[in-house]
């Protein structure tokens, strides 16, 4: 199933999702309900039933695996959060490679390391020498890689759903009624009737797609980010360019742009937000029209301009995905405010861009902390 079936508007994506959910009859109340069926979501209810396999888990995602943010990012593996490394963090990349492998999940992951670009303070034998808005080059070596969110967000599904938990597509929820058992009420399927299920705790993992739903969203911005694929580059324009060693890259200054290699060699790369006169309508946006069409006119001209090797690139795929941003560049990872004395319900996300390996590390903590009674970062507080 491909994710790109429910946003048509955003483009087409070069992913592929092919696990559906198995049918089941909707429960009146389970112990765990978890609304987000994308990294974050998926991974926390697999880890919810490993953790409590005499537990009931119930996931509901308003559209279909994968469908937000998850099945649309570039598939850049970083180890850190977007403000860098904060206390208690621990070592995300070894803990994400600890989680793919006790749930069986295979992603095509890649951690040759990553490269921070930039236009001052390159290090010597800069390995990437472009013209950007100044001279682009390597200014930092850092941890991290690649993978394939198609199938991270497929084996994440599958491992879920092996352990017991049971996932509704189409089952938008609408509302939460709080209390020490919250009630959740969901859209059926076609949204033509709606649906109530009693939540002994709960995860929200919607990102950037149900600001609402976590309560307090002061400071926090939803946009649409932006991505074009391009044809495949030659093993001459690959070593020309400084790309042979596959190492993705993203600057640490403006104008942004970030890039990888796709396995057949041809490259994703990323510029530009996009947003909209009403940030809880990403909807509206779409990629081929308007603010979004300049942009990847703007994206493409520049990515042809990097190198005289590129002069002539052509570009086959061109698609967006939602993307949350917190003013502190931190994630949201704290007890909903209407849940803070029960402390039965757990708001996380708000990666802003760093939450392919971030968001399955962070799902297994919140899940323990449901369970466990781990406690919740300071930094990731409202």
């Amino acid at each position: 199933m491909p994710a790109r079936e429910l946003y048509p508007q955003w483009g087409p994506s070069p992913w592929k999702i092919d696990f559906t959910p198995p049918a089941r009859e909707w429960p009146r109340e389970a112990d765990f309900v978890v609304v987000g069926a994308g990294f974050t979501g998926l991974a926390a209810a697999a880890w919810l039933r490993r953790m409590a396999p005499e537990k009931s888990v119930t996931v509901l995602e308003a559209g279909r695996i994968g469908a937000g943010a998850s099945g649309r990012t570039g598939g850049l593996v970083l180890a850190e959060t977007a403000a860098g490394d904060v206390p208690g963090l621990g070592d995300v990349l070894a803990g994400f490679q600890e989680i793919l492998a006790e749930l069986n999940v295979h992603c095509d992951l890649l951690l040759p390391g990553a490269w921070e670009i930039g236009r001052k303070k390159a290090l010597a034998n800069s390995e990437i020498d472009w013209q950007d808005s100044g001279r682009l080059r390597v200014v930092h070596r850092v941890p991290g890689g690649t993978l394939d969110p198609g199938k991270l967000v497929s084996g994440l599904a599958r491992a879920a759903s092996r352990a017991g938990a049971q996932i509704f597509e189409e089952s938008a929820v609408a509302a939460i009624e709080w209390g020490e058992r919250p009630v959740v009420t969901a859209s059926e399927p076609g949204g033509t009737a709606s649906r109530r299920i009693r939540a002994g705790k709960t995860l929200l993992a919607t990102n950037a797609l149900a600001l609402d739903l976590a309560g307090e969203n002061e400071g926090m911005h939803p946009r649409l980010t932006l991505a074009a694929l391009s044809e495949p580059l030659t093993d001459e324009q690959l070593q020309v360019t400084g790309l042979a060693p596959r190492k993705p890259f993203y600057t640490v200054d403006m104008p942004y742009l970030w890039g990888r290699l796709m396995p057949d060699d041809r490259v994703i790369w990323g510029a530009g937000l996009v947003s909209v006169s009403d940030e809880r309508n990403l909807d509206a946006v779409r990629v081929d029209a308007g603010e979004s069409a300049e942009k990847f006119a703007w994206l493409e001209q520049r990515v042809r301009a990097l190198h005289p090797a590129l002069a002539g690139l052509q570009f086959t795929e061109r698609w967006g995905g939602p993307i949350l941003f917190r003013e502190s560049w931190l994630p949201v990872f704290d007890f909903h405010p209407q849940a803070r004395k029960a402390k039965n319900a757990i708001v996380l996300g708000a990666f802003a861009g760093h939450g392919v390996a971030l968001s399955s590390y962070l799902g297994k903590w919140a899940a323990q902390a449901l369970v466990e009674g781990r406690r919740l970062p300071q930094w990731g507080k409202f």
